[in-house]
């Protein structure tokens, strides 16, 4: 049986929509739920990322010509072209390392279930690739070393995991949403650089007393606070430095408010499906583990609406754009990950709690990281892609070389030095690391900053479950 080709379609056909909601009901079904209830929950999860993609790709679809038009307007040029998650997701997949991501890190999270090295569940299958992306750059630099590209892609599933648990208070707290965390390979190489970037900005005077979280701008603001209206000031004035037309402008703002007004809402629905799955799983381990806790671990997708985390990622637009063209080495040329930049601070909306100022500037070092390693990281995405027979997008065609914000990663920065300074006892080293970690942080939870941001008005109750007699795959 070719299992290779299995888990190709499963990941790459099925999508999200399909294979969640039946990973969930199986999930509700083995926790006790009983299986009407357990189908529903699983489809109304499919449903929700069903609504969930319509509005990112409404997002990203809006934002990414604008970004283009702003390029062009202030002629920035670069050696590096920036082709985005997708291809860089395509590339690492594509590779020896790719074929075995899947498996590999299944295993590794039920090894680490088992052991009580996690809490999490990690059904977000489609963000291996980042698993993938680490262990095919090492796999690459060891000389094509198998072992070592495999250990360094554990290594970083490791390190999801871990941070996923310790974070996934804060998130659950932070975006109502109950039992879930997020393991996503990008979003928790940012968890370290939120964390220490609050803490500086915490022992700074005046500075640390900038209050900027959703109701005190919507007080400050009166109106014009509200994240509908928010959404669209933000859209027109992007419209304005973009160089659009007073039509084009109008219509970026609509729907940039329509972004900031739907998402929230699409999240209650998450909220439907994701209470029954997480109050069986409460029960299932109450009985049988002595109240052991247990998490489903999420696309961070499921965090990007909050007004904040979209107020901050449209105000990096332009300053990624500045930070590409003064920064001296850098090579990167952002292009089509620079309307995804609400990933990049999904979590430093949760680490600021919700600060918009703290989310800016956090994510302004972020984005200054992120366009350094992909510079670093272009030559080895070059020739990987070179080496699979990858076709590149046209955009990419007569570069010099390619890579992708979003491989701009920390951890698989972490992993190729290390690889490359002693070989496949480097990896090997950093998985016993995080092992250990893992260990010694097991009971370590991050609850959010003391004053945690109050509910938001936008997202409603969830549903009431009914009796027992009675999916678009994101970036």
């Amino acid at each position: 049986m070719d299992w290779e080709a299995i888990i190709a379609y499963i990941r790459d056909s099925l999508g999200n929509t399909v294979v969640l909601p039946i990973v969930i009901a199986i999930l509700g079904i083995a926790l006790g739920q009983k299986w009407p209830r357990a189908i529903r929950s699983g489809l109304t999860i499919g449903v929700a990322f069903v609504g969930l993609g319509l509005v990112i790709n409404l997002l990203i679809g809006a934002l990414a010509p604008a970004t283009n038009a702003f390029i062009e307007r202030f002629g920035v040029h670069l050696t590096t072209i920036d082709v985005g998650w997708p291809v860089a997701a395509a590339i690492a997949f594509g590779t020896t390392i790719g074929a075995l991501v899947v498996p590999l890190a299944i295993g590794v999270n039920v090894l680490m279930l088992l052991t009580r090295l996690t809490r999490t569940l990690n059904v977000d299958i489609w963000n291996f690739w980042h698993y993938a992306f680490t262990g095919s750059l090492v796999y690459l630099v060891t000389g094509e070393n198998l072992a070592a590209g495999l250990l360094a892609a554990a290594f970083h599933a490791v390190l999801a995991l871990m941070i996923a648990d310790i974070t996934a208070p804060a998130v659950q707290k932070f975006f109502k949403l109950p039992g879930i965390s997020i393991p996503q390979g990008w979003a928790v190489t940012s968890v370290p650089l939120a964390m220490a970037g609050n803490w500086v900005i915490d022992r700074i005077p005046v500075v640390r007393d900038i209050k900027a979280d959703a109701e005190t701008i919507e007080r400050r603001l009166g109106v014009a606070g509200d994240p509908l209206i928010l959404g669209v000031v933000l859209g027109i004035g992007f419209g304005l430095l973009a160089g659009y037309e007073i039509a084009a402008t109008l219509v970026l703002g609509v729907q940039l408010g329509a972004v900031m007004l739907l998402i929230p809402r699409i999240i209650g629905i998450f909220m439907e499906g994701l209470v029954p799955v997480s109050e069986a799983a409460r029960t299932f381990f109450q009985k049988r583990f002595a109240g052991r806790e247990f998490y489903v671990g999420l696309d961070s997708a499921i965090l990007i609406g909050h007004p904040i985390t979209i107020a901050a990622a449209i105000l990096l637009i332009p300053t990624t754009l500045v930070l590409a063209a003064i920064l001296p080495g850098n090579t990167t040329l952002p292009l089509a990950d620079l309307a995804a930049t609400a990933f990049f601070v999904a979590m430093a909306t949760v680490i600021t709690g919700g600060n918009l100022f703290r989310t800016y500037v956090i994510g302004t070092g972020i984005m200054v990281m992120v366009l350094y390693l992909t510079s670093f990281f272009a030559p080895t995405v070059t020739q990987t892609a070179t080496n699979i027979g990858y076709e590149l997008p046209p955009e990419a065609i007569g570069a010099a070389q390619i890579s992708a914000l979003s491989g701009g990663n920390l951890f698989a920065f972490i992993a190729y030095i290390v690889s490359d300074s002693v070989g496949i006892v480097g990896p090997a080293i950093l998985l016993v690391g995080a092992v250990v970690l893992a260990y010694l942080l097991r009971n370590t939870q991050y609850h959010g900053p003391a004053t945690p941001e109050a509910p938001r008005r936008e997202a409603p109750a969830p549903a009431r479950e009914p009796a027992p007699a009675a999916p678009v795959a994101s970036a």
